[in-house]
């Protein structure tokens, strides 16, 4: 417990959700001489405050005086206090915070309602969104906007006054990132302070303030701060002062998760204090007198202490895991070595990982927690599983482990509150946990030992159940312990694909790490993950079953503070210097605060970073000041190189630079660091050098187990870790326990001992994958052969984002990546884009086809044509085929959405479209390389010569694009078929090939049976339903059962003919629409792949409009028509009322090739698609302004926005009155609201403006959708107002284009959801739960939700 202030005792507690953990240390900083307690975080018959109680403990221990409960504890002994705590998480988790209002600006009192609107699910019919923290929303009449816009093709920067020698009622101002804003509405005193007023009397005493671009004009949030506080606020929560990032909506959400869990924070610190006699912290220290005086710091999410008197609730939701982290990572990585860790911190309610490397923590600045996200600087912690609390079932033919959680109550099965089988009971079942160990706290008088007999009482019933469903001889009976072994690898399985990607995401090789284990449970896994990653040696520290509480107490105490930019990086002295002063000030500030806090200046150091970009991308990068030896091997002793450090980590993350793109930087960011801890005596690798292994004398042996490892149980000895020296050297099979942890050492690794850790090395295992036939389904080999695949679909997506250039791919993840058998039916896709999941196949298959007979390894092939299995042009596909010797045996595939292939309009998406050749360059059946050659110029002849051969149409208008995102589809497609050749060297071809059909037959069996569940919900009669697009085409559909096979007709018969306009669908669309429903329908996670229509008989007639000629536009199709069809399909199985049935794809800009212009005028173009209201069911109530069934794209904050292009959006928010009624009634649409400050060509491509979406069981239809342009037209008549404008509302109808002028403005008012079930009948809504809720979602969430948002 190194620190460089040496005198009290100090003490360091980490306050968990189960237990609170203590270590203290009389002051000698040394480790030997640590006390570490354990005890109940509730146990409110014993004590009221677990960590005061440990304190007290602590405390009798060290003075040799038995301090009595409810006796002040003396601080004058005490040195320092730091804790880690769950009081903020569990408010959040709980909703138990502060009761609040939000305050924003006028027309967005519904956009955290709105969020993103992406659905957190995409096959949950029933759509939950977290629910808001406030309760009351104000809107306060005022606005700014920022003067110039980064999409701008003149760059053209408006320059302004510095604030100081601005006149005060300028309507153009300079903000704090430097750009200009222009001031539309000043707010009134009067007014704010009479509405703040009302709240306060409505019993309202903290409020979040976030008004839109507050981050760089912080007057208004300012002023309704100040009279907040004048009216008797007592907390008032300003989002520039928290984090004066850009973005509105994660801005005010974590304003309001601010003065929600703030006030939370302030009780339980005051009730904390009360215990003492004397005072805690830097201001009471300035207060108290003599010894009295005590520091007492909590960890922040970021990793780094604050004084309790700065600890606030939006940056206290990590506060426990960042302490493990911090041990971790200051116990396990080495500066000399430089060997990177990954913390592997495996719990009984959650497992979580995070990595660290270079010396430096990893922070990400977007997170969500609880359904909260946060805007604040947070260690990168992922939870991947439900830890050792993980339920194990047996689904579908698969075996299932978690998301869902036993939790502490009842807990496992072994606990003795009649659980269900868990992780845990696997463990204890097997051998692999130890009952003599672990404490005693369970029965009804809380004095017993785990229940070893009633997880082996369910695993045996379950062996039973699972012999019946899979049927066969005797000889392939699987016994409990082969069932409960199974779990264990399929957690394994389950655990692993996240870490590969926290690591490979980032662009880091996961074999080159270390692997750290923490919590109770890592011991038991650490072996098989680190197998797995192809890492080499574990690291189990001394205190890894308490290592939360030690990182805090090793952990430094940390000032952040940020201030926003504009600035365009330049080499130049004078950019240089104005970033330079800008970050002086902010360390001038920290540094102050940490002196304040009795730091001395050589006790501060500092962390430089610039938040840096390419202009035009959104992947900003926070990039650190390099450090003296960096910029001395790297940057010829430039310490201030950014921008080439910047390039740097650019091309090792993303794999490519951008040399001709300025970069821009958008924050300023200066940690302050004070030192107290200075270092452990001796590194890991210093002490891994000094030792001399022993190996074990036997006489250390506790005793004797069968435990079980692959192929069996074997004798196993058991050594009690305090009985082991340094030096000792031990061979698997063994197991080393103490009171805390459990660490299994399988077959083939080894152990040593060190002063501070068990070392594990990984060896050549014995504990291989047993031999698999290809005669007899292996259930556990078929849940693990579903995750093989799958995970080699996401590294094939890793690897095209990596490769890729374009915006699309790269930043919004607009791409699938799928594996398909040697007749092109699909075994998996990643991620599971809606629109994709069928249509992929029907290309591959196709293709297959066409070339049969004619492929040779080396070539690939490219398609995106609407006949051939395509969606929409923009969407080309690029299939390899893999090959044993002559044979094709499997095809990867690639498909990635193009910004641009040519066509009439920029984007290729034009509203207005009557025939193909208008939408862009069509690719039916083409070698894109042929053994190995790249054929550049054909791609060339297809995406820019054949297009524009067409009248008014242009090739495609970025090339470059297009030839490096192909590539990186080629290179994406080589990586799955590496991966799947590794697979077939482990396995054999015959076995992968085996399980490739298997896991085929186990969707269509979960398709069978839903079809037979159907029949006899609808007593066998026909499924029968029409809809009709707004142009009067109808869909009519007719679902056929066979019970006694478990098969359906889907016969489309009477469905309206081929459209001269853009909404005919390719069938592969009807294709993705049947897998997307049943998907819904089935309500499991089941594997999405060939098998799920292989039951399925799909009739569409052809020259339909769901069977269109070869040169039909079809735009409309994928993005219209497959909601449409969507809509059938679950109206036929009357599933749920319809949702709004439409993207509402508005796309504004200008340039391009013109007609009037010898060459093309520079210009930009932007597309979005709109939320609208989703349809209530039985049990569900609709979700207000959200996006439904075959789309869930993200919309673009508002405040980007209006940075990138030369809008006003005047209102986003929801629809009043558009959703059905009923029983359980509908979602509400939105009303988005935009002004345009240049002329611009705008256009919308929407559905349901005229026919209503559908209520069900006596539901009411919704509203249908509206557009509207808001032209300036002269009033005419005669005399004076001859000359006057008026604002006229024009109804655009559903598909338009209009040129509209600065000032003027479009209005989208989208489609609510139908309603369910006949009004003023009693609800059945019933609130689901999202068994994810506290899980901590860093980068891998967010990388996998920016997937599914595409």
């Amino acid at each position: 417990m190194a620190s460089s202030h040496k005198h009290g005792i100090r003490i360091a507690i980490d306050r968990g959700g189960t237990f609170t953990d203590c270590v203290g240390n009389p002051g000698t900083g040394k480790m030997e001489d640590d006390v570490i307690i354990k005890l109940l975080s509730e146990d409110p018959s014993n004590y009221d405050d677990a960590p005061l109680e440990g304190i007290r403990r602590l405390l009798s221990t060290f003075t040799g005086r038995e301090v009595p409960r409810g006796e002040p504890l003396d601080t004058s002994k005490i040195e320092s206090i730091r804790m880690g705590t769950t009081v903020a998480t569990n408010a959040l988790l709980q909703r138990k915070g502060e009761k609040i209002a939000l305050v924003v600006t006028k027309g967005f009192k519904d956009c955290l309602e709105i969020g993103n609107q992406a659905r957190p699910k995409i096959f949950d019919l029933a759509i939950s969104k977290p629910e808001v923290l406030y309760q009351k929303v104000v809107e306060i009449d005022e606005r700014v906007t920022l003067e110039d816009y980064a999409e701008d093709p003149e760059r053209q920067i408006t320059s302004t006054e510095p604030r100081e020698k601005s006149a005060a009622n300028s309507d153009l101002l300079r903000g704090l990132s430097g750009e200009a804003v222009r001031v539309l509405q000043r707010p009134s005193e009067e007014k704010v302070r009479s509405q703040l007023q009302t709240i306060y009397d409505a019993g309202f005493r903290s409020i979040a303030v976030c008004l839109v671009h507050g981050y760089t004009f912080t007057d208004h949030e300012a002023l309704v701060g100040r009279l907040a506080y004048e009216v008797g606020f007592k907390h008032v929560s300003l989002s520039h002062e928290l984090m004066p990032m850009i973005k509105l909506v994660p801005r005010a959400t974590s304003a309001c998760a601010d003065s929600y869990l703030t006030p939370a924070i302030k009780k339980y610190i005051s009730t904390f204090q009360a215990g003492f006699e004397g005072g805690l912290g830097t201001e009471s220290a300035k207060k108290e007198s003599g010894s009295k005086r005590t520091r007492c710091e909590f960890m922040q999410s970021d990793g780094g202490l604050v004084d309790v008197d700065k600890f606030s609730g939006l940056r206290a939701i990590l506060s426990g895991p960042a302490g493990g982290v911090v041990g971790y990572a200051l116990t396990s990585y080495d500066p000399t070595t430089k060997i990177p860790v990954i913390g592997f911190d495996m719990g009984g309610t959650s497992t979580d990982v995070s990595r660290y490397g270079s010396g430096r923590y990893e922070h990400v600045f977007e997170t969500t927690t609880a359904g909260v996200t946060i805007q604040s600087p947070q260690l990168d912690i992922n939870t991947v599983a439900a830890g050792g609390g993980s339920r194990l079932f047996f689904r579908n033919g698969l075996f299932v482990v978690g998301p869902e959680s036993a939790g502490a109550h009842p807990g496992p099965a072994c606990y003795r509150k009649g659980g269900p089988l868990t992780v845990t009971d696997a463990n204890l079942f097997l051998g692999r946990l130890l009952p003599d160990f672990f404490p005693k706290i369970f029965g009804k008088s809380e004095d017993q030992g785990l229940d070893s007999s009633a997880s082996e009482k369910l695993f045996a019933e379950l062996a039973e159940n699972i012999n019946k469903e899979v049927a066969g001889d005797k000889d392939r009976r699987m016994s409990a312990d082969e069932v409960a072994y199974g779990f264990i690898k399929i957690a394994n399985e389950t655990m692993t694909r996240p870490i590969r990607s926290l690591t490979e995401a980032k662009g880091h090789d996961t074999s080159q790490h270390r692997l750290a284990t923490f919590g109770g449970a890592g011991g038991q896994h650490a072996v098989a993950i680190a197998e797995s990653l192809g890492i080499t040696q574990i690291l189990v520290h001394r205190y890894s079953s308490v290592l939360s509480a030690y990182g805090m107490a090793l952990a430094d105490v940390v000032d952040e503070s940020q201030v926003p930019s504009s600035k365009t990086w330049s080499e130049a002295d004078d950019t240089k210097s104005e970033l330079k002063k800008t970050m002086q000030e902010l360390k001038s500030k920290s540094s102050a605060k940490l002196k304040d806090q009795g730091f001395s200046d050589n006790e501060i150091v500092f962390e430089e970073y610039l938040n840096m970009r390419y202009r035009g991308t959104e992947s900003a990068l926070m990039v650190v000041k390099p450090n003296l030896e960096e910029a001395e091997k790297s940057y010829e002793g430039d310490d201030w190189a950014f921008g080439k450090a910047f390039v740097k980590q650019h091309e090792g993350e993303f794999g490519f630079t951008l040399p001709d793109r300025d970069i821009i930087v958008d924050d300023v960011r200066a940690r302050g660091i004070g030192k107290s801890f200075e270092g452990l005596e001796k590194t890991i690798d210093q002490q891994l050098n000094e030792i001399t292994p022993n190996d074990l004398d036997e006489g250390k042996r506790y005793g004797m187990s069968k435990v079980y490892f692959e192929g069996g149980r074997q004798d196993t000895p058991i050594y009690k870790l305090e009985n082991l020296e340094v030096g000792d050297h031990l061979k698997g099979p063994a197991i080393l326990a103490d009171g805390t942890q459990t660490i299994v050492v399988t077959p083939g690794a080894s152990a040593l001992i060190t002063e501070t850790h068990v070392v594990i090395n990984i060896g050549e295992s014995r504990d291989q994958n047993k031999k698999v036939n290809a005669t007899d389904v292996d259930p556990i080999m078929l849940s693990i052969f579903a995750n093989r695949f799958m995970a080699i679909a996401e590294q094939m997506g890793r690897a095209l984002q990596k490769t890729s250039v374009s915006t699309n791919v790269k930043e919004r993840l607009d791409y699938s990546c799928a594996l398909f058998d040697a007749k092109g039916g699909l075994v998996a896709n990643a991620p599971h884009l809606p629109v994709h999941l069928g249509s992929m196949s029907t290309c591959v298959r196709t293709q297959a086809e066409i070339w049969k007979g004619r492929l040779k390894e080396g070539d690939v092939v490219v398609s995106n044509h609407p006949e051939y299995g395509g969606t929409h042009l923009p969407d080309i596909t690029v299939i390899t085929p893999a090959f044993s010797g002559s044979q094709i045996v499997f095809y990867v595939a690639s498909r990635a959405h193009h910004a641009d292939i040519g066509g009439i309009l920029p984007g290729s998406m034009p509203p207005h479209s009557r025939e193909l050749f208008q939408e862009g360059a069509a690719i039916k059946a083409e070698k894109l390389v042929s053994e190995g050659h790249f054929n550049e110029q054909r791609v060339i002849e297809l995406l820019y010569d054949e297009p524009a051969q067409y009248p008014e149409c242009s090739g495609t208008r970025c090339l470059a694009d297009n030839l490096n995102d192909l590539k990186a589809q080629v290179a994406a497609n080589q990586k799955g078929i590496n991966l799947i050749s590794t697979l077939i060297e482990d396995y054999g071809e015959e076995v992968v090939q085996f399980y490739m059909k298997n896991i085929q037959e186990n969707a269509e069996l979960s398709v069978r049976n839903l079809l037979k569940d159907v029949y006899r919900r609808f007593e066998g009669r026909d499924l029968r339903a029409v809809d009709y697009m707004d142009d009067g085409s109808p869909i009519q559909l007719k679902i056929t059962i066979d019970a006694e096979k478990g098969e359906a007709i889907f016969d489309f018969e009477g469905t309206g003919p081929e459209v001269y306009g853009n909404i005919n669908a390719p069938e592969a669309v009807t294709y993705s629409a049947i897998i997307y429903c049943l998907r819904c329908l089935i309500s499991e996670d089941i594997p999405l792949n060939q098998g799920c229509l292989k039951p399925i008989d799909v009739r569409i007639p052809k020259k339909s409009f769901l069977s269109p000629s070869d040169k039909a536009a079809v735009v409309g199709g994928n993005v219209l028509t497959s909601q449409r069809v969507t809509d059938v399909i679950l109206r036929c199985f009357n599933a749920c009322a319809a949702s709004q049935g439409d993207c509402n794809n508005l796309t504004f800009g200008f340039g391009g090739n013109l007609a009037t212009s010898a060459s093309p005028t520079k210009g930009f173009g932007y597309y979005e698609t709109i939320a609208g209201g989703s349809g209530a069911g039985p049990t569900w109530d609709g979700t207000n302004g959200v996006h439904t069934h075959m789309t869930n794209t993200r919309i673009t904050d508002a405040e980007v926005f209006e940075r990138r292009y030369p809008v006003i959006l005047r209102q986003f928010q929801l629809r009043e009155g558009s959703a059905g009624r009923g029983q359980h009634p509908g979602g509400e649409g939105v009303i988005r609201d935009i002004e345009f400050r240049i002329p611009v060509q705008v256009s919308i491509l929407s559905e349901r403006r005229v026919y209503h979406p559908y209520g069900l069981e006596g539901g009411e239809e919704a509203a249908c959708g509206i557009n509207y342009w808001v032209r300036k037209v002269q009033k005419g008549g005669r005399g004076p107002d001859a000359e006057e404008w008026e604002d006229r509302y024009i109804n655009l109808g559903g598909k338009n284009t209009a040129s509209m002028q600065q000032g003027e403005r479009i209005i989208v008012n989208t489609p609510g959801g139908g309603g369910w079930g006949k009004l003023g009948e009693q609800s059945k809504a019933v609130k689901s739960t999202d068994v994810q809720a506290g899980w901590r979602k860093g980068s891998i969430a967010g990388r996998h939700e920016a997937q599914e948002t595409a």
